[in-house]
């Protein structure tokens, strides 16, 4: 028997299309924190404050909290896979698209708290003391992404590009890194942008 495609798109079924996306994110969103738990992340900041916000990214605070400058990276993610999925995934619903933009997101964060790739961000980049995401601040950073592709569906492809470099151009004049920057950083390490960082 043929599925209807209206249930997929919610267009006939909304109830019945938000149960297949909580049953299809919710499994998931167990999977990465059981994932990340299993990796030795904590909960919440070592430090014991239960704060939701960190703006120094140089402090032990960084990535421990909720939210802190580099969440904004994350909220480009969902830019970034809102433009992706409606190039490669144009004849499903944007609620199934949205879905598997977090989805991807949580397996990004299950694989950037990885031994390899916090090594590899203590080595190459401007996190010289990263010891990866508490459990609470990788729920923050899909929630980010969730947020920055609901913004790039409401902005369109156009200005969505210019939110984009407007975000990346505040971060690397705010903390002197960004999405971009970070992702060079980890591919091709800058000597001379790595030391800009760690002077300013």
């Amino acid at each position: 028997m043929s599925q209807n495609p209206d249930d997929f798109t919610g267009r006939k079924n909304p109830f019945r299309a938000m149960l297949w996306l909580g049953l299809f994110l919710i499994p998931l969103l167990v999977l990465m924190i059981f994932q990340l738990h299993c990796q030795g992340r904590l909960w919440w900041c070592s430090c014991g404050h239960w704060w939701p916000w960190a703006g120094n990214v140089h402090s032990m605070h960084n990535s421990q909290h909720i939210a802190d400058p580099y969440s904004l990276t994350h909220l480009l993610h969902g830019v970034v896979l809102c433009g992706a999925l409606a190039g490669v995934a144009a004849r499903i619903s944007w609620k199934w698209r949205f879905s598997l933009a977090l989805a991807a997101e949580m397996a990004w964060e299950i694989f950037e708290n990885t031994g390899f790739v916090i090594q590899r961000y203590r080595e190459a980049t401007l996190a010289l003391g990263y010891t990866g995401d508490t459990i609470v601040n990788s729920l923050g950073d899909v929630l980010c992404c969730g947020i920055g592709f609901l913004i790039a569906r409401r902005l369109g492809f156009w200005r969505s590009v210019f939110f984009f470099f407007l975000v990346e151009v505040i971060l690397i004049l705010w903390i002197h890194d960004s999405l971009l920057l970070n992702l060079l950083m980890l591919i091709v390490p800058v000597d001379a942008i790595k030391t800009w960082q760690i002077n300013q």
